[in-house]
């Protein structure tokens, strides 16, 4: 029974994102990677499914049963269903029906540009589901940490988190954030527009996890010089019935060029804003990119190309933020200050 108790009673850090949640445990790194979704009988609001075995059912279920996102870009848009979803993964870690109540403090990453009300919201999720303090770390800085760069040096840490719901650009340095921006283009608009796409070129309806997999499989931000294609079925919007289509990887890029110029132009307006010192430094440390986004194929050489600046992917981007919210919980005195006092940077407006 003391063992049990050794490894409940640990602290967690929490990245809890529009398309994946993950939790890192104190002293074992990360244990939860599961999707930010959850499944739902409307008539008895009994909870059947969560993280992968809810996302199995997205586009495949009947009518009594709802299949919800608790988050949509990078805010908690259905309070009740993101604590269940939470509370259900504690529980999971602790093995038990209460046990997980001895989590004492929990770090969470939330987007820059979140107000007060929604940071209250996140903070009140966390502690509903069983932790006994909540501390909030801005995305970017979370980034910085689980990326081990210099982020209290004086020198330019240039982040850029692109993930499910939300893309994070911040310029970081002496341990705060100096200039920063927040936009909802990531990889759901990146779906969006290829439905919209496959919509309007091939007057088909296609879903979500079809546009996901046609993203990963042949998606690109840049020609690769091999040329590729993927056979994607869907409903024929004239007739209603089933149809195959063949699409090339050079349509795929056509459908997000769009949306990855806008990330583009999100990070040259926070270069241009930030102090002539710190851009001096991003010229000779680079840009810094992570989240699952940044996994598409060719866009850190986009943005090289378009903005002169060498572009580097860390070290496991999708773990990147989710790594930082447990450094931070494992040395809470230490970054203290950013987790309770945070300095308001030069935020953006969009």
């Amino acid at each position: 029974m003391r063992s049990r108790l050794l490894i409940f009673s640990k602290d967690i850090g929490i990245d809890l994102g529009t398309a994946n949640s993950l939790i890192y445990l104190a002293g074992r790194g990360i244990v939860i990677n599961e999707p930010s979704i959850t499944a739902v009988n409307a008539k008895t609001n009994q909870l059947l499914a969560v993280g992968e075995e809810a996302k199995k059912m997205v586009g495949r279920t009947p009518a009594q049963i709802n299949v919800i996102r608790p988050l949509i870009n990078g805010v908690i848009s259905d309070f009740e269903m993101a604590q269940e979803m939470l509370r259900h993964y504690l529980k999971r870690i602790g093995g038990g029906s209460n046990l997980f109540a001895g989590f004492r403090k929990a770090v969470i990453g939330v987007p820059s540009n979140l107000t007060e009300v929604e940071r209250k919201s996140v903070e009140d999720v966390v502690i509903g589901a069983g932790a006994a303090r909540a501390y909030v770390i801005e995305e970017p800085m979370a980034a910085a940490l689980g990326a081990r760069l210099p982020v209290n040096e004086p020198t330019a840490n240039l982040i850029v988190d692109i993930g499910g719901g939300t893309t994070e650009v911040a310029i970081i340095s002496m341990g705060g954030t100096v200039v920063s921006k927040s936009l909802k283009v990531a990889g759901d608009r990146l779906n969006e527009d290829l439905i919209r796409f496959i919509k309007d070129e091939f007057k088909l309806a296609v879903g979500e996890p079809t546009v996901e997999e046609l993203k990963i499989n042949i998606g690109s931000a840049v020609p690769l010089g091999e040329k590729t294609e993927m056979q994607v079925r869907g409903r024929d919007l004239a007739t209603g019935l089933p149809r195959e289509i063949t699409v090339r990887d050079s349509q795929v890029r056509t459908a997000i060029a769009k949306s990855l110029r806008l990330i583009t132009e999100a990070i040259k307006e926070v270069i241009e804003t930030a102090p002539p010192e710190l851009v001096g430094d991003t010229l000779k440390h680079g840009i810094h990119i992570c989240g699952g986004s940044s996994l598409l194929k060719g866009i850190d050489t986009l943005f090289s190309r378009e903005l002169g600046i060498a572009t580097n992917i860390v070290d496991d981007p999708l773990t990147c933020v989710a790594r930082g919210t447990g450094i931070a919980v494992e040395n809470i005195e230490k970054y203290k200050q950013i987790l309770e006092n945070p300095i308001n940077p030069r935020e953006i407006k969009i």
